[in-house]
């Protein structure tokens, strides 16, 4: 049976305000786990933890890598992250402009 194996992923993370963000998103492309991070406007969540209702303003991440980086960059984040349980999404680029695939790929440890 053949499996897909994709070569670059997006993350998504989100972090409890701009100042982590950065941090993580900083340390993520020093350290080429990442080759960019995203850091986007601030948004609302609505969520459920400990069988309350939540809302709070989070800020979101889109980290562009490399498949292989994946346990390593969720270790930094996890290591790094103020919260318990942070969302922490990996989606497969399957698709995508040839240059700019090239260049996560050029700007990324692998």
């Amino acid at each position: 049976m053949y499996m897909y194996k994709p070569k670059q992923l997006v993350i998504l993370t989100t972090c409890p305000d701009t100042e982590t963000a950065k941090m993580i998103a900083g340390a993520l492309v020093d350290k080429q786990l990442a080759a960019c991070v995203q850091i986007g406007q601030v948004v609302e969540s609505v969520y459920r933890w400990n069988n309350d209702i939540c809302q709070s303003q989070e800020v979101p991440l889109q980290i562009k890598c490399m498949a292989e980086q994946y346990k390593a960059i969720e270790q930094l984040v996890i290591q790094m992250h103020p919260y318990e349980v942070p969302e922490f999404i990996a989606m497969p680029i399957t698709n995508g402009f040839g240059p700019y695939l090239q260049w996560i790929e050029d700007n990324s440890l692998s």
